[in-house]
């Protein structure tokens, strides 16, 4: 890989936090949302100065619930200019003003605490392995970002959403999109293309019964 990272990166964390109603599913098509039009022209602008990044996607009836994390590894200096931009984006003041975010939260950014580039992989992992997920999962996101390009251009063909609420229902398209196309085309593109670089080595697998990773 041979990239010579600055000394004064390290790692950082936004996330956002979405209401999440008693007995009901999660609102997923919030996360490609926040991921496109808040975190994606962010990634764009400051492309020189992050070497890393991520998202992190997750729903659970515990202190977190369903929460949106933006990752990445930065300086100081970065890292609070682009939660400056988060903090006074408009489309997030709406979505935390109608309860739909119902909290956003950002690292801290006087002191740089996750310095190294392995310190947000699994502990778990052997160090190798540790070191190089990074590029890994930042393709992965890539990817995903891209898929949310291309089937929300394929949506604004036929409608452009102007209010809160027609922009909601528009990424519930975009989300339905994404997943029927993971459900269907993502065991061979995805899957198999892996298996194939790790030569169709076997994997373990702890457990035998389905699991929702």
């Amino acid at each position: 890989m041979g990239q010579k990272l600055p000394q004064e990166n390290g790692w950082w964390y936004a996330r956002f936090r979405m209401r999440w109603p008693d007995k009901t599913e999660p609102a997923w098509h919030i996360d490609p949302l926040i991921a496109h039009k808040i975190i994606a022209p962010l990634i764009h602008t400051y492309a020189n100065d992050i070497a890393f990044w991520r998202f992190h996607r997750r729903a659970a009836r515990d202190a977190e619930g369903h929460q949106f994390s933006f990752t990445f590894y930065a300086s100081q200096e970065t890292a609070k200019r682009i939660f400056q931009a988060l903090q006074s984006n408009i489309l997030l003041k709406k979505l935390k003003k109608a309860a739909i975010i119902s909290s956003d939260v950002y690292d801290d950014t006087r002191s740089v605490s996750v310095p190294n580039i392995e310190d947000t992989s699994d502990g778990h992992w052997k160090s190798p392995l540790r070191k190089s997920w990074p590029f890994f999962i930042m393709g992965v996101c890539q990817m995903w970002l891209s898929l949310i390009d291309e089937v929300a251009e394929s949506i604004s063909r036929k409608q452009t959403p102007s209010s809160l609420k027609k922009v909601l229902s528009f990424y519930e398209q975009v989300n339905q999109g994404i997943k029927i196309l993971w459900q269907e085309q993502g065991c061979h593109s995805l899957l198999h293309h892996l298996n194939a670089i790790f030569g169709y080595e076997p994997v373990l697998v702890r457990e035998l019964h389905f699991r929702q990773f």
